[in-house]
C-alpha cells in the first residue's frame, strides 16, 4: 500500500501522520525529534512511504539531511506555502499540522525547498557572524558618537584606529565622561579584533576554492561577496535560467495584475537578504569607483542617466547575479571590453 506521512516537527518531539492514497489516515503517534526515532516509526508504521514532509524550520536542515541519509523519501516544503493549507483547519495542534502536511504530500500541492549542503551552511554561519560583529562596532561606535556630541565634542570622521585615539582625547579632560566611554572603547576594540581574524578566514577560504576566485574577477565582486553567492546558491544547475537568479535574490520588482489593474511596484525582495545587500553594495562599487569600463558598466551609466543611480545600482546588483551564475555555469571569469566596445554593446 502507498503512504504519505505528515511531520510536524518541535524542538523536543514531532507528530507523526500517516495517510495513505485517498487522504485517509492509517497511523497517528509522537517521537522525539531525532532522525533515528522518526525513521523507526516511518519504517514501522509506513513502509511503502512514497513522500515524508517536513516544513521549512530551526531544524529543517539537520533533519532532513540525516533522514535522507538513512534513505527515506523525505521532501522539505516552504513553511509559507504550507500556512495557507493548515489555516483551513479550525483548530490547529501539532497533530491536526501532521495531518494536515500529510494530505498535502498525498495530493502534490506543494513548494519543494532545496535543502543546501551542510558545507554551504557553514561558510554562510562564518559570514552571518562577521556581519552580526561589524554591526556591533557599528552601534558601538554611533554610541560613543552619540555621548561625546551630547557635550558638544564631535569626532568628525575618522578612520582605522584615529576614531579610538579621538575619541580618548576628546574624553581625556572629563573624568566623568571617560568612565563612561573607556568600557566602550575597549568592548570595540576586542570586536576589531574577531572582526580581524574572521576577515583572515574569509580570505583563506575564497584563495582556496577556484570558483570563489572566478567571482572576484567581476568588477565589485570582492571575497565577502563571493563566497556569499557561492553559499546562497549552493549549486547553480538548480536553476534552468541564469535570469532566474535575479529573481531568486529579490532585486526584482513586484506585479499585481487582476482584471483591469496591472501595477508594478518595489522590488520584492525575496531571497537572502545578505547576499542582496552585498551585491547592492557590488553594484555600488562598479558605477561608483570602479575606472575600468566593461558593458555592464557602461549599461549602469545609461541607466543611471535615463533612471537615476538608485534604481541604476538595484538594477546592476540584479545583473550580477545573473552574470555570476552563468560564469559558474561556464567556468569562465569576467568578460572585460574598452569603453569604445562597452558603449557599443549596450
Amino acid at each position: 500500500m502507498v503512504h504519505y506521512v505528515g511531520l510536524d516537527v518541535s524542538l523536543k518531539q514531532t507528530s507523526i501522520c500517516v495517510v495513505n492514497q485517498l487522504g485517509l489516515i492509517v497511523r497517528e503517534g509522537v517521537v522525539d525529534s531525532e532522525p533515528e526515532a522518526i525513521a523507526a516509526f516511518v519504517r514501522l508504521n509506513a513502509p511503502g512511504a512514497v513522500r515524508i514532509g517536513l516544513e521549512t524550520g530551526p531544524t529543517a536542515t539537520w533533519l532532513w539531511t540525516e533522514l535522507k541519509r538513512l534513505g527515506l523519501p523525505v521532501i522539505c516544503i516552504d513553511a509559507r506555502h504550507a500556512k495557507a493549507a493548515l489555516k483551513l483547519q479550525i483548530n490547529k495542534s501539532d497533530r491536526n499540522d501532521a495531518v494536515g502536511i500529510a494530505r498535502i504530500m498525498q495530493c502534490g500541492w506543494y513548494k519543494e525547498v532545496r535543502v543546501k549542503e551542510l558545507d554551504s551552511h557553514a561558510t554562510k554561519a562564518l559570514l552571518v557572524s562577521r556581519a552580526l560583529l561589524v554591526k556591533i562596532k557599528r552601534d558601538i561606535e554611533n554610541q560613543i558618537r552619540g555621548l561625546l556630541k551630547n557635550l558638544g565634542l564631535v569626532i568628525g570622521q575618522a578612520k582605522m584606529n584615529v576614531f579610538a585615539v579621538r575619541a580618548a582625547e576628546l574624553a581625556d579632560n572629563r573624568p566623568s565622561l571617560t568612565a563612561a566611554v573607556e568600557p566602550l572603547l575597549k568592548a570595540r576594540e576586542a570586536v576589531e579584533r574577531q572582526i580581524a581574524d574572521l576577515d583572515r578566514k574569509v580570505l583563506r577560504l575564497a584563495r582556496n576554492n577556484a570558483q570563489v576566485r572566478r567571482f572576484m574577477t567581476t568588477p565589485g565582486v570582492g571575497p565577502i561577496t563571493a563566497l556569499c553567492f557561492l553559499a546562497t546558491i549552493d549549486d547553480p544547475t538548480r536553476f534552468k535560467r541564469s535570469r532566474s537568479v535575479g529573481a531568486y535574490v529579490g532585486p526584482t520588482t513586484r506585479r499585481y495584475a487582476s482584471g483591469e489593474i496591472d501595477w508594478t511596484g518595489r522590488i520584492s525582495k525575496c531571497g537572502d537578504k545578505m547576499l542582496r545587500s552585498y551585491l547592492y553594495e557590488a553594484a555600488n562599487v562598479l558605477l561608483t569607483r570602479v575606472a575600468k569600463w566593461s558593458a555592464l558598466k557602461a549599461w549602469g551609466v545609461r541607466l543611471a542617466k535615463r533612471s537615476g543611480i538608485r534604481k541604476a545600482k538595484v538594477a546592476v546588483a540584479r545583473k550580477l547575479a545573473v552574470i555570476l551564475h552563468r560564469m559558474w555555469i561556464e567556468g569562465t571569469e569576467f568578460n572585460w571590453s574598452s569603453k569604445e566596445a562597452a558603449n557599443q554593446s549596450v
